[in-house]
């Protein structure tokens, strides 16, 4: 199974609840070193915005892996830099307000930046090799 497979895997499953950080850590938990139990307690606490709003818990997530996989902060403040011209913010509070106001459902919403970011991951990670 490819990273996108675990990913959509992960973001369907009805029985246990995956977060936008923990499905973009468990989906990359072996690149990192981890279990993916592991990587489902890391990324515990880093959803709804670190639960009150603030960063997008699949930045939070990405950034997390970027840190785990060696990649320098050149790397990571583009990504920051493209996810931020996409979307005109990195806050979970603002991305969910505009995503409702463009009439998206909050799921369908962060499912499509779980994938997003998972296909970047796999582009950086791709060029380290």
């Amino acid at each position: 199974m490819d990273h996108m497979e675990l990913a959509r895997a992960l973001r369907a499953n009805e029985e246990t609840h995956y977060n936008c950080c923990q499905s973009v850590l468990v989906t990359f938990a072996k690149e990192m070193g981890l279990t993916q139990e592991q990587a489902y307690a890391l990324g515990s606490f880093f959803n709804a915005g670190m639960r009150h709003g603030s960063a997008c818990g699949v930045l939070s997530g990405t950034l997390m892996v970027l840190g785990m996989t060696g990649c320098d902060e050149q790397q990571a403040a583009a990504l920051l830099k493209q996810f931020r011209t996409c979307h005109c913010s990195t806050s979970c509070a603002d991305l969910l307000k505009a995503a409702r106001e463009r009439g998206e459902e909050r799921k369908p919403h962060c499912d499509a930046l779980v994938y997003e970011m998972v296909e970047a991951l796999d582009a950086i990670l791709a060029q380290k090799q």
